[in-house]
């Protein structure tokens, strides 16, 4: 499945609308029941309302009612023109923040496929985000 969802990230980030950075990034979601979700990054001149594309995908996923669902994750992109960069493309802190929400939410250290010009490297959420904030900090 892993090739599959990375090859759907791939193609969410052709889909990216970033104008001012010209780096286009792609999310997709695997689900318990084998189907793929994904989102692609979406600027704004006013670059805080930004949306990067694992949070656009985590967000339809919840609009769909499937947030509960997600078992994996995979995140493609590099500049524009470039399907991939040398080096993997792991999801910022903002994302790893989110993803982390999910991930508690289904109590799985998800596995988050980050892809490369020579393929992928998997991570667990935990290693990239280790002593995280969530919903248990909350006491």
């Amino acid at each position: 499945m892993s090739d599959r969802l990375i090859a759907a990230a791939i193609e969410a980030a052709q889909h990216a609308y970033a104008p001012y950075s010209d780096f286009h990034v792609g999310a997709a979601l695997e689900l318990d029941d084998g189907s793929i979700v994904t989102g692609a990054n979406f600027e704004n001149a006013s670059y805080g309302m930004t949306l990067c594309a694992e949070t656009v995908a985590i967000a339809k996923a919840n609009s769909d009612g499937q947030l509960r669902k997600i078992v994996a994750i995979a995140v493609a992109g590099g500049p524009k023109g470039t399907a991939l960069g040398a080096d993997p493309i792991t999801p910022c802190g903002r994302c790893r923040q989110i993803i982390k929400e999910v991930a508690d939410l289904v109590d799985i250290d998800l596995p988050v496929h980050c892809a490369h010009e020579g393929g992928y490297v998997t991570y667990r959420l935990s290693e990239l985000l280790p002593h995280g904030f969530g919903p248990a900090s909350l006491g």
